[in-house]
């Protein structure tokens, strides 16, 4: 049986190929995934772990109130096998030019060039305690030139002045972005760090690799020194629990990488067991004369199972090689990229081994009940057809009841969650409805592809037979609309998902920012003001000053003041106008009436309640002057319709137009650019993701089709024979497959939308209402493009059903 395997793999090569696609593409992302976990793991070594991946033991210490201290570096540095040691300390500074300050971190220098991090890119590390190295996009930044001169001050007005002997290429470490990166000697950096010394890390270089006795002696001279909650770690083993701690502990990227993996895998294994049973069905007259000559029942299921197996080795070995090649090159490019240059690929043993054996018991385990079903009839009964799942047979009433359960008591689960905004009862409800939908789409996708099929009559017979078609095999056209479901449904819920999280996160900002954007309290001049005026994007721009504080319950609140014609500029709902002789307060204050303090004026005013409990305490200017010399404020208004990096950009340019920090300027319009940002980036790498398992179903529609064309050879001679044109014989094919993909996309953008609208209830609940958002454009594009796909996938196997001459086809066996 073995070489009858061989001789249908070899023989018939073209029907298993669609199969070795399915497992390639599945297998590849299996792969990738766990290589995006190893590369992510060498990146982070070479950003996070920058500052400690020399060290061949790093101790630190896990009690944020006990830091380690001199006593505890005495107590390591002279253990035996200690080759060096650093010990670093980070003292936060202002550097100051003659062209103007900015924030830095300096840290200081490893006498030990082995334990050093920062790679120098023109002139020295210091030397001496008057010199400093500074990160070169800093010094571009700040117009700081090597030689060049600065004076560092600390927050207790410690000051030294020192100069520039170096440039280095900035940390990739997270933890030292937004601030200039300084390194100094420790004795200039001892006096303006904070007091009493403290040490980050202790880094140290051993005479051999760390083992667990090297570990337990390090670990002992510590605790010895008075520390209990220290960890003596490898470089590796230091990123990951760094990692860890600005992860709550979870591997988040490589956990959501596998839940799309395992998607991918769901839907290859549907269309690896669709594609195997029809191959099957297609050879019971074989498969009953082999039995017919000798061939046990289990002779014939282990030929099935070593085609399968054959073709699970080779697409896995395929599917390995491509995600290796494709990892690859990406990291390539990104290296490309200055701000990525860190990005490290890492191939892992345990990443390839995975995917050659899941691949490869994958289509094992899908082939199982094809394999099966070659057995389970006698050899002269051989031509009857198994029965569907449907409710006058025993599989069929199982499905019905298990899936019913599930469907039901999943949806009230979800229902439930979205009701209470708990995502942990919502989310594994949602799973199991739908796992339960499927278990019941043999009962509802035939009956709705044949109702579709209706609307092809006017294509005249191509159209009726089309129909007529699609059904009949109710269980492959199942399975066959249930992998393209799936990947459908997951798009269309992110997609819904998005666009309802993206509405709802705009009326919650709306409601608590008062203006578009807003410039934190400084002391702004009319030219400045001007200046911000005349951006493009800015329709307004006022000066809001700081006119006094509150007395009594809510003393020391800042009270700001605004007029009458400047709040009908900025402030379009009613409620928010500040009226004279009242103050107008955050939403819920439960006081009448509350003093203001101003200057050495004290007045008792009434309160009225703004729209938002965010709203700051404000008073007509009428009521409260602006004292001389007040800080302020600086109110925007900007033009509606700009682009999240429009907004961004603009606040830059706000920024520097008013002196102050990026971060000084925020607002509504800003954060909510940011917010949608972030949902445009997470939708774009989700629906890509996505993307591989509707290809994956699309290769399935394609195999169905063509597996159908050679079943069904001889019957579309004899239409050819009886009049059929190669056109038409070709349009009947395509409406088959694109009622098939639009059925299965109908149902899934109809349940996407449903899903996405209550997972995001569930979990944005909190915020306020969650009104379901239809992206009606999308949603479209999806339908559109399923059916698309699905008439793409009917090209090859009607082109061949149309060359097939009708003499030719009869002759068929």
């Amino acid at each position: 049986m073995l070489q009858v395997a061989l001789a249908q793999v070899k023989t018939h090569s073209r029907r298993f190929i669609a199969i070795g696609l399915a497992v390639m593409l599945a297998v590849g992302f299996l792969v990738a995934t766990l290589l995006v976990g190893s590369s992510t793991q060498a990146t982070l070594k070479a950003s996070v772990g920058q500052s400690f991946n020399k060290a061949d033991a790093v101790v630190s210490s896990t009690n944020y109130e006990q830091p380690l201290n001199q006593k505890a570096y005495d107590a390591v540095k002279q253990l035996p096998g200690v080759s060096s040691s650093f010990a670093q300390i980070n003292a936060p500074v202002e550097a100051s030019t003659t062209a103007g300050s900015f924030n830095a971190v300096l840290q200081n220098t490893s006498q030990d060039l082995s334990l050093e991090s920062a790679v120098l890119s023109s002139g020295s590390l210091p030397g001496s305690p008057t010199q400093v190295a500074i990160d070169e996009k800093t010094a571009e930044r700040q117009q700081v030139k090597l030689g060049g001169n600065l004076t560092l001050s600390n927050s207790k007005g410690q000051k030294l002045e020192v100069t520039v002997s170096g440039l280095f290429k900035p940390s990739n470490d997270p933890h030292s972005s937004g601030a200039g990166q300084m390194l100094a000697p420790l004795a200039t950096v001892t006096p303006l760090a904070t007091s009493p010394l403290s040490f980050t890390t202790i880094q140290l270089k051993l005479a051999s690799p760390l083992d667990q006795n090297s570990r337990t002696a390090i670990q002992q001279a510590v605790e010895a020194s008075g520390f209990k909650n220290i960890t003596v770690l490898t470089a590796d083993e230091q990123t990951t629990e760094t990692m860890k701690g600005m992860t709550g502990g979870t591997d988040v990227l490589t956990v959501v990488l596998l839940a799309f993996a395992a998607i991918a895998l769901i839907v290859a294994a549907l269309v690896v067991a669709n594609t195997f049973a029809v191959l099957v069905a297609q050879r019971t007259r074989e498969l009953a004369l082999l039995r017919c000559v000798g061939a046990s029942k289990s002779q014939i299921r282990n030929s099935v199972l070593v085609e399968a197996l054959l073709v699970g080795i080779l697409s896995s070995i395929l599917g390995v090689a491509l995600s290796i090649a494709g990892m690859a090159a990406l990291v390539s490019s990104l290296r490309t990229i200055p701000d990525y240059q860190f990005a490290t690929f890492a191939l892992n043993w345990q990443a390839v081994v995975a995917g050659l054996v899941v691949g490869t018991l994958l289509t094992l385990v899908a082939a199982l009940v094809p394999a099966r079903a070659a057995t389970a009839v006698a050899p002269l009964a051989a031509m009857r057809p198994a029965d569907d799942a449907a409710l006058n047979n025993r599989g069929g009433r199982t499905r019905l009841v298990v899936g019913g359960v599930l469907l039901v008591f999943g949806g009230l689960a979800l229902t439930a969650g979205a009701l209470t905004s708990n995502l942990l009862i919502a989310v594994p409800g949602g799973a199991a409805s739908f796992i339960g939908l499927l278990l019941c789409a043999n009962l509802f996708i035939p009956a709705l592809v044949s109702a579709v099929g209706k609307l092809a009559t006017p294509a005249g017979v191509p159209g009726k037979l089309a129909s007529l078609n699609a059904v009949r095999n109710p269980s492959r056209t199942t399975a066959t609309a249930a992998a393209l479901l799936i990947g459908v449904t997951l798009v269309s819920m992110m997609l819904t998902g998005a666009a309802t999280a993206r509405s709802t996160f705009d009326s919650s900002l709306e409601g608590r920012y008062p203006v578009d954007v807003q410039a934190y309290d400084g002391k702004y001049t009319s030219q400045q003001l001007e200046a911000v005026k005349a951006l493009q994007g800015v329709t307004q721009a006022v000066l809001i000053p700081l006119v006094g504080k509150l007395g009594g319950e809510y003393s020391g609140t800042p009270v700001y003041g605004i007029s009458s014609a400047d709040a009908a500029l900025l402030l379009s709902t009613p409620q928010n106008q500040v009226k004279p002789a009242q103050l107008l307060m955050p939403k819920g204050t439960k006081a009448s009436s509350l003093t203001l303090d101003s200057g050495s004026s004290h007045q008792d005013l009434p309160v009225a309640q703004a729209s938002t409990a965010e709203f700051p305490v404000m008073v007509n200017l009428g009521t409260a002057p602006a004292p001389s010399g007040a800080l302020q404020q600086v109110w925007m208004k900007l033009t509606p319709g700009q682009s999240t990096d429009e907004l961004l950009t603009l606040q830059k340019k706000i920024a520097a137009a008013l002196g102050v920090q990026d971060s000084q300027v925020s607002g509504g319009a800003l954060i909510k650019a940011g917010f949608n940002q972030v949902i445009d980036i997470l939708l774009l790498v989700v629906t890509g993701l996505l993307a591989v398992a509707v290809l994956i179903a699309l290769i399935g529609v394609a195999n169905t089709l063509s597996l159908s064309v050679l079943e069904r050879t001889r019957e579309n001679a004899l239409l050819r024979a009886l009049g059929l044109s190669r056109g038409a014989l070709r349009g009947m094919l395509a409406l088959e497959a694109v009622l098939i993909a639009g059925v299965a996309a109908l149902i899934g953008v109809v349940l996407g939308s449903l899903y996405g609208w209550l997972g995001t209830q569930s979990a944005l609940g909190p915020l306020g209402p969650v009104m379901p958002n239809l992206p009606w454009l999308q949603l479209l594009a999806v339908l559109l493009i399923a059916a698309v796909a699905g008439l793409a996938a009917s090209v090859i196997p009607a082109r061949r059903a149309a060359r097939l001459s009708p003499v030719e086809g009869l002759a068929t066996d």
